[in-house]
């Protein structure tokens, strides 16, 4: 395969999937901010900012915007065609990609794409936004999940898909882990120690930002703690949003390019991902929390980007 079409597989996939993971914590914090018992500025500029998530987001925002209202966050994150992460940006990075690669991938993906593109520019978005900022995010997760079942039902399970799933499996475990951290630090009551009572409804609202609340009480028998929501959103080995399923899956899709065993590599993206994956099979909710919960998480964020760009170095460089 030549080194263009896998680069491109794997950040359609990405932007697909970052796009998705906008539309779950812009929907989340919906619901987070209609428990507020109070709603004043500072409350709502505490609630909003960490979605930018970073120095370069928040100073393009202040450009574009005079005030933090929720409103404007969400247009920002959704439309604002300036910021490179916005959920309309990584759909159009999502659709250029793709039309690079249509002879790889199935026509019924590449109309998947482009209708869900075309929506997003249209009149239409902008009023049902307006009108139901959450009924608008739950269908664009919606239409994003019928492009992963068309894209496994459609297209032949060889190399490009196989880039699709490092792709996706990446962005997956990166977003999942800053989902946590970032609700983690923002929940947690000023004060509090680790592993303290923590809000349960706002905590369901963590999980329901990874789809993960169902699967989570069928194990959990109905209690809800931080230690045990990390614990089920790191460590679950079954649960695909789960940072060590998606990194087993990504070791899995590495290996299946290379036609290398597990166990073995044949490039650094390889040898990175096995010990990411062996480190999370062998620790401890307990000694990640002694290690610290954010360090933990921000330490795994560095070695999902190792590990990119040693595939990159691998693949997709080309002189």
């Amino acid at each position: 395969m030549l080194s263009r079409v896998a680069d491109s597989c794997f950040w359609l996939s990405r932007y697909l999937e970052r796009a998705e993971t906008n539309s779950r914590i812009l929907d989340v914090n919906i619901q987070i901010a209609l428990d507020f018992e109070e709603n004043n500025d500072a409350k709502v500029r505490q609630h909003w900012m960490p979605i930018l998530s970073t120095a370069k987001e928040q100073e393009l925002f202040y450009q574009i915007h005079s005030e933090v209202t929720s409103e404007a966050i969400m247009d920002f994150v959704t439309f604002e065609k300036a910021n490179s992460n916005s959920i309309l940006s990584s759909m159009t990075q999502a659709r250029e990609n793709a039309r690079t690669v249509r002879e790889q991938i199935s026509s019924e993906m590449w109309e998947q794409i482009n209708r869900l593109y075309l929506y997003l520019q249209s009149p239409s978005a902008r009023t049902a936004f307006r009108e139901s900022p959450i009924g608008f995010f739950r269908l664009l997760v919606d239409h994003l999940h019928s492009f992963q079942g068309i894209t496994d039902a459609t297209m032949t399970h060889g190399e490009g898909w196989q880039f699709i799933q490092a792709g996706k499996y990446i962005e997956r475990a990166d977003s999942t882990s800053r989902v946590l951290d970032f609700k983690y630090h923002l929940l947690l009551p000023s004060g509090e120690q680790v592993g303290g009572n923590v809000d349960i409804t706002q905590w369901m609202a963590v999980l329901r930002s990874c789809s993960a609340m169902e699967a989570y009480f069928k194990i959990s028998h109905g209690h809800v703690t931080s230690w045990q929501v990390a614990k089920f959103l790191i460590l679950h080995d079954t649960f695909p949003r789960s940072i060590r399923f998606c990194v087993d899956a990504l070791d899995q899709a590495l290996h299946s390019i290379s036609c290398v065993d597990r166990g073995h590599f044949s490039n650094e993206a390889e040898r990175l991902s096995g010990a990411l994956r062996s480190n999370l099979a062998f620790t401890t909710v307990d000694s990640i929390f002694r290690f610290g919960l954010h360090q933990y998480l921000d330490q795994t964020q560095e070695r999902l980007n190792e590990i990119s760009n040693a595939l990159a170095e691998t693949y997709f460089r080309w002189t």
